[in-house]
């Protein structure tokens, strides 16, 4: 029975930091092109017209 619960919760720490480590990529990407697109609307800013 314990060898089960220990099969267990190795499967879902795995599991668990496979997870962390994709949102915390895609975190990263996100926040990089978010800054990149924010830099280049600034720089873009004195060619819109209302």
């Amino acid at each position: 029975m314990n060898e089960k619960a220990y099969k267990t919760m190795t499967q879902v720490g795995a599991g668990n930091l496979v997870i962390g480590i994709i949102l915390l990529t895609v975190g990263l990407v996100t926040g990089i092109l978010t800054i990149v697109n924010g830099g280049r609307l600034l720089k873009n800013k004195s060619d819109l017209m209302f």
